[in-house]
């Protein structure tokens, strides 16, 4: 194939940029703290306690809830959106956007999740049990935590926003598809400006944790930091998370005009579908998955430069996975993979934002993070230019691809690169 990188061609008005991130995950509440934590090799997994499960471990966040929100916002509300809202706003921070001049009937808020209502009905159950269950006694509040768009609901709420706001449920591969969605609405001229990206409130659900662990499926390790172990032969499964990561997704005119801090480009996207289980993932659907993002970007295979792994840390997904990447990647020698989930765990709804995330300042230091707790690697996950437990300086640092798959078969590739 001859690579043309196809989104250079388009003119500048279809030419979708991110311009500010804003984030809280396991281990740091800015890109600046989370970045050197990854390159630092410092886990955000620690020792977890939920009711019913017991003991177990999670990737905990830890920011100011009443920095953006008042003590009764964050009581009537959700940890959902408590995450979104401190991501959005320190993303509009961050933009250099005079946000008091903004027209806020133009701005598009798209968040992904994976799932959400969990949390507030097992909590107002749990509640009313001690009073016989007396329905009585059930939050007036319970309908809108629980609705659907609550999370980017809390969002617009919070600042103040009259643009289109509503989530999309992709399962894990949410993050990428809160990505793509702004991408789509500023090129439909939905919005002037689009704040996409994913949340995540799992470890506050003990159903999660159950029902992996029903799976066979829950990570543990004597030693908290060392239990996601995505592609080592040792890995025992998924250490749950929270989190949240939002992008400023802008046009690439409007961006230039108002003198922004262009950080990358989104080239290309692309979503597709396993329909072959429920769980278990679908190693050639994927590898479709990520061509398609390539064709639809005009890319050859070997001009990524990292690919940022799905990987969570279960005995059948990492190989699944590895299996469709040799398939795509095989023989690029440039290439580098690595994984996320190793320091923080799986966020879930925000994973695929919040792994993309972690590489973009490769585009400009040109080092790539580790994966961590890699001590026995997999010999199904053996691939040429897998980056284990330290950074790797890399000659060339200008395409990132950003898998994100999720259960019900769904896949997800964003592409971006450096202007």
């Amino acid at each position: 194939m001859i690579a043309i990188d196809k989104a250079a061609q388009l003119p500048e008005e279809q030419r979708i940029v991110i311009t500010a991130v804003g984030l809280t995950s396991p281990n740091g509440n800015s890109l600046e703290a989370y970045r050197e934590n990854l390159l630092a090799g410092q886990s955000g997994v620690q020792d977890y306690e939920i009711r019913y499960v017991g003991k177990t471990l999670a990737g905990v966040c830890n920011f100011p809830t009443t920095q953006y929100q008042s003590k009764k916002d964050v009581r009537r509300g959700t940890r959902a959106g408590s995450v979104g809202v401190w991501a959005a706003n320190e993303a509009i921070q961050r933009s250099g956007i005079d946000w008091s001049n903004v027209d806020r009937s133009r701005v598009g808020i798209y968040i992904g999740v994976t799932e959400h209502g969990n949390v507030e009905t097992e909590n107002e159950i749990y509640q009313i049990k001690a009073f016989d269950y007396d329905t009585q006694y059930w939050s007036h509040h319970h309908n809108p935590r629980t609705v659907a768009n609550n999370p980017a609901g809390e969002i617009a709420l919070n600042m103040g926003i009259t643009g289109p706001h509503y989530t999309i449920g992709a399962a894990c591969a949410a993050g990428n598809a809160g990505i793509i969605q702004g991408v789509q609405m500023l090129r439909l001229d939905e919005c002037d400006l689009a704040l996409a990206g994913g949340v995540s409130e799992s470890i506050h659900t003990f159903g999660i944790f159950a029902s992996f662990k029903s799976q066979g499926a829950l990570a543990s390790h004597a030693e908290p930091a060392r239990a996601s172990r995505p592609f080592d032969r040792d890995r025992n499964g998924i250490v749950v998370s929270e989190g949240a990561c939002i992008y400023v997704l802008e046009r690439l005119s409007d961006a230039r005009r108002r003198g922004a801090n262009i950080i990358a480009e989104v080239v290309s996207y692309a979503i597709n579908t396993d329909a072959t289980d429920f769980v278990l993932p679908n190693p050639q659907r994927q590898a479709e998955c990520v061509n398609l993002a390539l064709k639809r970007g005009g890319l050859a295979s070997d001009q990524i430069d990292i690919v940022s792994t799905h990987a969570t840390g279960t005995s059948s997904g990492d190989s699944q996975e590895c299996e469709a990447l040799r398939a795509v990647f095989g023989g690029c020698e440039q290439i580098h993979f690595n994984n996320t989930k190793s320091f923080i765990g799986h966020t879930m709804g925000a994973a695929g934002a919040l792994e993309l995330a972690g590489n973009l300042p490769s585009l400009k230091d040109k080092v790539c993070h580790a994966t961590i707790n890699v001590e026995n690697l997999d010999p199904d996950c053996a691939l040429p230019g897998l980056v284990t437990n330290q950074p790797r300086e890399m000659r060339r640092a200008r395409y990132i691809l950003n898998n994100s798959f999720g259960m019900l078969g769904i896949n997800s590739v964003v592409i971006v690169r450096s202007l």
